[in-house]
């Protein structure tokens, strides 16, 4: 599993795979403010973050990759 540190250091594990975002770029993965990604995860509609201390939150990078998927899909089904 990758972690990352609220300084910015990354290590590795050896026993997942995962990565986390930090904010800057789930915002750009997204194409959402800050404010937008936060109000939605208060209505459930994004997913949650992960603290990793005092203002540090990280996302998992694929719980982002499924919510991108889901929209695109839904968007998809919508159109004509």
């Amino acid at each position: 599993m990758l972690t990352v540190s609220c300084l910015g250091s990354v290590g590795r594990s050896t026993t997942s795979r995962s990565r986390v975002l930090r904010l800057p770029e789930v915002m750009d993965r997204v194409g959402l403010r800050r404010s937008a990604i936060y109000q939605r995860m208060s209505e459930g509609r994004f997913p949650k973050s992960r603290s990793l201390g005092p203002k540090c939150a990280v996302w998992v990078e694929a719980e982002i990759n499924d919510w991108i998927q889901s929209i695109a899909l839904n968007s998809s089904r919508a159109d004509p």
